[in-house]
C-alpha cells in the first residue's frame, strides 16, 4: 500500500468541515423534538438537506434515509484517499444482505424486501453469486463468510447460529479493511465496535439463560477487553460485570447491562453501547485533517440517521419529548 501523505487529506478535510455545518446538532435535534407542527419539522429537515420524512409511512422514510446515506458515501468515496475508509461503512450492508439471502432460501421466500442496497456490491449481484455458488466474485472476506454460514445453517437449521457466524466474519472483514489502510484511528474504531459487540453478546447470552459455551462461539478477538474475561463473567452469572468494565469507556454500558439482567429493558443498554463507540470518535475533533475527521463525520451521519428515525417515529407514536430524548444516541461533539 502506498503511503498516504497528509496533503492528500487537505481537500477532503476542508469539504468535511464545511459539510459538518449541516449536521443535526443537539440544538437542531431539540428543536425537531419540540416542533409543534409538521410544517416546522419539514423546515428543520430541509435546513439540514433532508426531504420531508413521513413517519406515518415508515418504509418511505427508511428509503429516503437510505438514499441520503448512499448519496453521502458515493459523494465522499470519490475523493477519499483510501477506499477502505468508505468500505468500513459499507460492508455491514453486504453481511445484512447475505443474512437475508440465506434466511429467504431456507423458507422459500424472496429476500428482496429485506435488502439494504448500500454495500460494496449490489444486493442483486450478491444474491446471484450466492445462488450460483460463485462466491469468488464477492468482495473482502464474504466468500469465506457465506460458505461457513451456509454450512452452519444447513447443518443446524438454526438461523441464529448462521447470523452469529456472519457477524463474526463481518468484524474480521472490518479489522482487515482497517489494517490495510494503515490507519491507527480506524483500527481503534473497529476495536471499539468489537468491544461493543462482545458486551452485547455477553448480556444477551445471560438474558437468554445460555451458558458460557454458547457465548464462546459468539465472542470476537480484536477488542480491548479479552474474551476470556467476558467468559469468566458469564460463568459467574454476570457477577463482576461492572468491575470488568469500570476502567473502560463501556462503564456506563456495563451498568445498564447489569440493570437489564435484573429485569430492565435493553433500550438503555443498547444506547450506552452506541454512545461508548461515539466517545472514541469524539477524539477526532482535535485533529485538523487526516482520516480521523472523515471517519468521525461519516459516523456522525450514521448516528444522525438513527436519531432522526427515533424522533420522527416517537412523535408519530405520540411519545412525550422526555421519553424520546432518553432514547437518542449521543452525537459527536
Amino acid at each position: 500500500m502506498a503511503r498516504i501523505k497528509d496533503t492528500d487529506y487537505l481537500a477532503i478535510s476542508a469539504r468535511v468541515r464545511a459539510m459538518e455545518t449541516t449536521l443535526m446538532t443537539p440544538e437542531r435535534m431539540e428543536r425537531l423534538l419540540e416542533a409543534r407542527s409538521e410544517d416546522e419539522v419539514t423546515r428543520l429537515l430541509q435546513d439540514c438537506g433532508y426531504p420531508a420524512l413521513d413517519a406515518a409511512r415508515p418504509e418511505r422514510m427508511d428509503a429516503a434515509l437510505s438514499e441520503a446515506r448512499e448519496a453521502l458515501l458515493a459523494d465522499l468515496g470519490g475523493s477519499a484517499p483510501d477506499a477502505g475508509f468508505i468500505d468500513i461503512f459499507k460492508l455491514k450492508y453486504d453481511y445484512h444482505n447475505a443474512k437475508a439471502v440465506l434466511k429467504a432460501a431456507a423458507v422459500g421466500t424472496d429476500p428482496a424486501r429485506m435488502f439494504m442496497d448500500m454495500g460494496r456490491i449490489p444486493a442483486s449481484e450478491l444474491k446471484s453469486a450466492m445462488e450460483s455458488s460463485e462466491l469468488d466474485t464477492l468482495p473482502g472476506l464474504l466468500p469465506e463468510a457465506v460458505a461457513e454460514a451456509k454450512n452452519v445453517l444447513d447443518t443446524t437449521r438454526d438461523p441464529q447460529l448462521s447470523d452469529i457466524t456472519l457477524d463474526g466474519w463481518m468484524y474480521r472483514d472490518m479489522a482487515r479493511t482497517a489494517e490495510r489502510t494503515g490507519s491507527a484511528f480506524l483500527r481503534g474504531y473497529v476495536a471499539a465496535q468489537i468491544d461493543a459487540a462482545n458486551l452485547r453478546s455477553l448480556i444477551r447470552t445471560l438474558r437468554m439463560g445460555k451458558n458460557a459455551g454458547f457465548l464462546a462461539g459468539a465472542l470476537l478477538e480484536g477488542g480491548e477487553t479479552e474474551p476470556a474475561a467476558l467468559l469468566a463473567v458469564a460463568e459467574n452469572g454476570g457477577s463482576g460485570l461492572a468491575e470488568l468494565y469500570a476502567p473502560t469507556r463501556f462503564a456506563a454500558a456495563a451498568e445498564a447491562g447489569a440493570a437489564a439482567l435484573k429485569g430492565g429493558t435493553l433500550t438503555e443498554f443498547e444506547k450506552q453501547c452506541d454512545d461508548a463507540v461515539t466517545e472514541y470518535l469524539s477524539g477526532a475533533q482535535m485533529v485538523p485533517f487526516g482520516e480521523a475527521p472523515l471517519l468521525a463525520y461519516l459516523a456522525a451521519r450514521e448516528t444522525e440517521y438513527t436519531n432522526l428515525r427515533i424522533v420522527l417515529m416517537g412523535r408519530a407514536a405520540g411519545l412525550d419529548a422526555d421519553t424520546i430524548r432518553s432514547r437518542l444516541r449521543r452525537g459527536i461533539g
